[in-house]
């Protein structure tokens, strides 16, 4: 039994041999049959119209050596030829390309090109070989009638265009801003577009036509952009304009639309469109019309038109033309005080311009009719519109002396306004009112007098004196000697005699009366005795008086006080000191020494001399001290309740300045200054002392403090020293200015240098780590990519690794062992570096 079944599986093995041999020569006589094949290898190639065509034709034959004739053949069975040698191309031609193949390169397909094509070749002169392809064609969207941008107008039906050509026929559906639109009341979907009823502006958009071919699966759509164009409107134009002949003009036509609307004018007469003109000038984007210079043809009715793509409209106006005003006559004219006086001026222009006046040097203009602050002047004014004249007349009732001066004529109208200026004299008798607080004249010891008499008057007058009722030319007198006969006339008096010192008159004369005015000479004499000398203030080496002087005449002031001194142990007065003062300014003495007694005498000065001595006193000088206080020489400006403030005109600094004062006896050598910013709380000023800063100056009357605060009070003490001790102080308040604004940082307390450090380096780690981790998850790499290897990795992984061939697969291999050798990471301040090896150096970090 078993060697039967050995026999059986011999058997059927030799049967499966014999037939695995026959397998292998059919599959090798399969191989080595020669043929052609077309790619693409679709045996139907459907292709749409106007799209180029490349069909590639290769033989698969055991040696292409032996392939000869291998050429296409058109739908038409016509050999299509190679591609001949120059420029111009036919619609269809073969070209060899490699590989030992064939082309059939068509340019452009067209309908008529649709068809059975051939690829037809000899084989070892002995096996024709022969094989085709089908190329059906069709027409592809497109695009024929679909503007992208359309501008249907407002408030008609507009039909979105969109035009498609196809074969086989599209569908069309439209979406608008990516909805679909549905035939409704406001859209109606056509063969040829989009109807859409009644446009508003709501209708901008962007519109979608779609166009589809089921049999071919094409797809394609057009964005259009509709933007609603607006019909234009004229807004603003007056139906009658004015210019002013010889001036500039310019006038505005406003128009709105959409698009904006270009705007023309045109000067209706000649039908001229003007921006072609001289003289004008046309923004067509404004509507701005300007006439550099405006004459009498411009008068005329002109036409604005407005036009968009939506549309166009006009609108009429006339333009009048306005000649201005000039002042063709204006006299002057003269009156006498209490009649009246009237003052004419007469104009031109159209239309005829209306006339007033106004005072010289005023702004102030008269009203027609009656004044309403002045009953006695009125203002009456003529027209005349047919010849474009006016006539204004100034009348002046009861006219006065303040009348007199100069008037101004105003004549305006629309075109402008003239001016022109004339003269009102008002006569009057003499007068000399003016002299009437004059002093008298005074005159000593036989020196000139002169008595000056100047009268008032129009037209000027002439002036006589009379002494004693008589004419003075007259008495022929050489002591009595009369200048200048008016309106200025001046009498000089040689009072040689007491006779002299006496009434003089002057009288002046003109057309309209006469006045008179008495002069009196008198003999001046030096002043009384001084009143009184009180002090005020001692200090060891000076004192101040307050002097009360004698009564004094009109027209002989006291020109300075006098005092003597000396001390009261010396009898003699020839040896006393003398001191002088004008009589506005401290009366102090100077230079005295402590702990005296002096003896004062005082007297008063005028134009004749020294008044004698008088008010005899003895005052002691304390002993020496320490200086006076200090006097700051600043204004306050802005007043405390309870003390001023003085502002300083800058934000960081401020000029302290202040008087030397009494030295008391001993020399000032230097100044002590204190300034410390602070606050006023509930009327009591805290200083803030950390702050206070203390200076010496020396030799010097100022100091500059710099470094201040801006927008701060400041409270200033100042103290004068001399070899005894300091001063009381002299004490202000100061403030500066806000100037620039500073932001004020809030005090905060200051890290520890190790709580820094820390921070560092704590900053530093976490930049490592997030470093680290991006390695990991865009490249794998890092620390932690090689901890999750490990992590990842099976016994299993590791046994099919070493079951895969070399060739295959490369097991992962560490040189070292792996994941056991040390690693570094190293940060440079742009990258992270990670590397195997030993840790060392200091900018190692694991």
């Amino acid at each position: 039994m078993g060697q039967l079944q050995r026999q059986r599986v011999a058997q059927l093995a030799t049967l499966y041999v014999v037939l695995c041999s026959c397998l292998t020569i059919e599959l090798s006589s399969a191989q080595q049959q020669p043929k052609l094949e077309i790619y693409p290898k679709q045996e139907v190639q459907r292709k749409p119209v106007g799209k180029p065509l490349i069909l590639t034709c290769r033989p698969t034959v055991p040696d292409q050596t032996l392939v000869t004739d291998l050429q296409w053949k058109d739908n038409m069975n016509n050999t299509i030829l190679p591609k001949p040698t120059g420029r111009n191309h036919p619609p269809m031609y073969t070209e060899t390309l490699p590989g030992e193949s064939l082309g059939l390169m068509i340019s452009s397909l067209s309908s008529e090109m649709g068809g059975q094509y051939y690829c037809t070749a000899s084989y070892a002169n002995t096996e024709i070989l022969q094989t085709s392809v089908t190329i059906k064609t069709y027409v592809a969207i497109t695009w024929t009638n679909a503007p992208e941008n359309q501008f249907p107008i407002l408030g008609d039906d507009y039909v979105v265009k969109c035009e498609v050509k196809a074969d086989p026929n599209p569908t069309i559906d439209w979406l608008r801003n990516g909805d679909p639109i549905r035939t409704d009341s406001k859209h109606v979907v056509q063969t040829h577009g989009l109807l859409i009823r009644d446009v508003a502006e709501t209708d901008d958009g962007i519109y979608t036509c779609r166009a589809a071919v089921i049999e071919t699966g094409e797809l394609l759509e057009r964005t259009i952009r509709v933007e609603v164009y607006i019909g234009p409107v004229i807004t603003h134009l007056p139906a009658t304009l004015e210019a002013v002949e010889g001036k500039p003009f310019a006038a505005n036509c406003t128009a709105t639309g959409k698009p904006v609307p270009e705007i023309s004018w045109i000067k209706d007469s000649v039908q001229l469109n003007v921006a072609n003109a001289d003289r004008f000038k046309v923004d067509a984007q404004t509507g701005l019309l300007t006439i550099s210079s405006v004459t009498q043809e411009d008068y005329d009715t002109y036409t604005c038109i407005a036009k968009n793509a939506a549309g166009v409209v006009d609108q009429k106006t006339k333009l009048n033309v306005l000649v201005r005003p000039s002042v063709y006559e204006l006299y002057n004219v003269t009156g006498v005080s209490g009649k009246e006086i009237a003052i004419t001026c007469r104009s031109k222009g159209r239309p005829a311009p209306a006339i007033t006046f106004r005072r010289w040097g005023t702004e102030q203009q008269y009203t027609a009719g009656v004044q309403i602050d002045d009953e006695r002047i009125t203002l009456e004014q003529y027209f005349d519109e047919e010849r474009g004249e006016s006539t204004g007349t100034l009348r002046i009732a009861r006219s006065q002396r303040t009348d007199d001066g100069l008037y101004q004529c105003i004549a305006s109208n629309k075109g402008d306004t003239a001016y022109k200026t004339g003269h009102i004299a008002v006569e009057f008798p003499p007068d000399f009112s003016h002299m009437k607080e004059l002093p008298p004249v005074f005159s000593w010891e036989q020196r000139m007098a002169n008595l000056s008499c100047l009268a008032m008057g129009i037209p000027n007058a002439t002036i006589e004196w009379r002494w004693n009722g008589r004419n003075i030319k007259d008495l022929y007198d050489t002591n009595l000697k009369i200048e200048g006969t008016g309106p200025r006339s001046d009498l000089i008096v040689h009072p040689v005699t007491r006779q002299y010192y006496s009434a003089y008159k002057c009288i002046a004369t003109n057309i309209h009366g006469s006045a008179e005015h008495d002069m009196q000479l008198k003999e001046a004499r030096v002043p009384d005795f001084v009143s009184a000398a009180v002090p005020r203030q001692l200090t060891a080496t000076t004192i101040t008086f307050d002097i009360r002087g004698p009564a004094t005449e009109l027209g002989l002031p006291i020109l300075a006080f006098s005092v003597q001194y000396k001390e009261a142990l010396n009898p003699d007065w020839s040896t006393a000191l003398n001191r002088s003062w004008s009589p506005d300014s401290p009366y102090i003495v100077e230079g005295l020494r402590p702990q005296t007694m002096y003896s004062f005498r005082f007297a008063a000065r005028n134009q004749v001399g020294l008044g004698n001595w008088g008010v005899n006193q003895q005052q002691s000088t304390p002993r020496r001290s320490a200086p006076e206080e200090p006097k700051p020489l600043h204004s306050p400006v802005q007043n405390d309740k309870e003390e001023p403030v003085v502002v300083s005109p800058y934000s960081d600094h401020f000029e302290l300045r202040w008087g030397v004062p009494a030295d008391n006896g001993e020399p000032i050598d230097r100044y002590q200054i204190k300034y410390c910013p602070g606050v006023k709380m509930a009327g009591t000023w805290h200083e803030l002392e950390n702050r206070c800063n203390t200076v010496e100056v020396v030799e010097t009357t100022s100091y500059q403090m710099s470094d201040l605060s801006g927008n701060t009070y400041y409270r200033i003490e100042l103290k004068a020293h001399n070899a005894i001790g300091y001063s009381s102080p002299a004490s202000i308040i100061m403030k500066t200015t806000r100037g620039i604004d500073v932001i004020q940082v809030a005090e905060r307390q200051v890290l520890s240098s190790a709580a820094i450090v820390g921070i560092a380096v704590g900053g530093v780690l976490l930049l490592l780590f997030i470093v680290d981790l991006l390695c990991c998850v865009t490249v794998h790499m890092g620390v932690m990519a090689a901890m999750c290897r490990k992590a990842k990795r099976s016994p299993s992984e590791i046994d099919d690794e070493a079951k895969l061939g070399r060739d295959e697969k490369e097991p992962l291999r560490t040189p070292t062992g792996s994941l056991k050798q040390n690693s570094t990471i190293e940060f440079d301040g742009r990258f992270v570096h990670s590397r195997s090896g030993e840790i060392i150096g200091k900018n190692s970090a694991v």
